[in-house]
């Protein structure tokens, strides 16, 4: 058996694992690790846990030292030259006539490396910019393009729904989300309905889709030929979460449609959930990252 911990860099980032060096540390607790970036500050997410030598697939950095107090004044010096250092960028930017967007800027602890955070349509060529900001702040620097969820992540805000972003609250990878998704769920492909502040589909489709999935499972589609107490019929509407069923009866075609529990139907021949392409290809960009 192995002692391992998680420990978090972002607040809703992803937690990465490490040896506790064989100390004892709870969730909350600061400490100092090497990473791919080099020296770090990090948040302990998961405290020490036993795990099988099995489950870990390579073999774990140790621990350094937990965070001293000297350790956290460095973080929040870092804090004050990240503004400035956003600051400088976004004015390099704007001499240079970059079509970028800044949208975040971040010191390694040790500050043996800056790194900032940009969005663009395409690819853009700051090679100048870079030169600059090296010179500027005598480390390494590094730009790294990020998609738009990233951005809201990074930034967070609110939602349609009112609350604070999901990606920035709880949520520390990003799922693919699919217009398909919608569709089962009987959502209006509506962009402005279905995308969330990022202009992306939203992410809540996603964990809501296991449910729906199941409901799909006992519930006749719309299309579906089924055998009601009335006799045969098409179900031309359907509400997944409160189980009601609208028929049209192939006996009474133009007359008014029933309306029937789940429970009281049988399917005869269920139909089929499809997307249009022209549907797909209109909306294919809300489902990119």
């Amino acid at each position: 058996m192995a002692d391992i911990i998680g420990i978090r860099f972002r607040e809703v980032g992803k937690v990465y694992y490490f040896d506790p060096n064989g100390e004892q540390l709870r969730k909350g607790d600061r400490v100092i690790v090497e990473t791919s970036r080099g020296i770090e500050c990090g948040e302990v997410a998961m405290a020490n846990r036993q795990v099988a030598d099995s489950a870990i697939s390579h073999p774990l950095k140790k621990m350094i030292r937990k965070a001293t107090q000297e350790d956290l004044d460095r973080v929040s010096a870092n804090k004050e030259k990240e503004e400035k250092a956003f600051a400088v960028c976004t004015q390099k930017i704007r001499e240079h006539k970059l079509k970028m967007k800044l949208i975040n800027v971040e010191y390694t602890f040790d500050n043996s490396k800056i790194l900032f955070y940009f969005t663009a349509d395409g690819r853009v060529d700051f090679r100048e910019l870079v030169k600059d900001l090296a010179y500027i702040f005598r480390t390494r620097i590094e730009l790294r393009q990020i998609g738009v969820r990233d951005e809201a992540k990074m930034l967070g805000g609110l939602g349609i729904c009112g609350r604070p972003f999901c990606c920035k609250t709880y949520m520390g990878d990003f799922q693919p989300v699919s217009i398909k998704m919608a569709k089962e769920q009987g959502m209006s492909l509506n962009p402005v309905k279905i995308s969330g502040t990022c202009g992306r589909l939203m992410c809540c489709l996603k964990y809501e889709q296991d449910a729906y999935t199941d409901l799909l499972k006992h519930t006749p589609k719309i299309g579906a030929i089924v055998n009601t107490p009335d006799g045969k019929g098409t179900v031309i509407d359907q509400n997944l979460i409160t189980g009601n069923l609208t028929v049209s009866l192939h006996k009474a075609p133009n007359a008014a449609p029933h309306n029937y529990k789940v429970s009281e139907v049988t399917i005869i021949k269920d139909g089929q959930i499809k997307v249009d392409k022209a549907e797909i290809e209109r909306l294919k960009r809300l489902e990119k990252n």
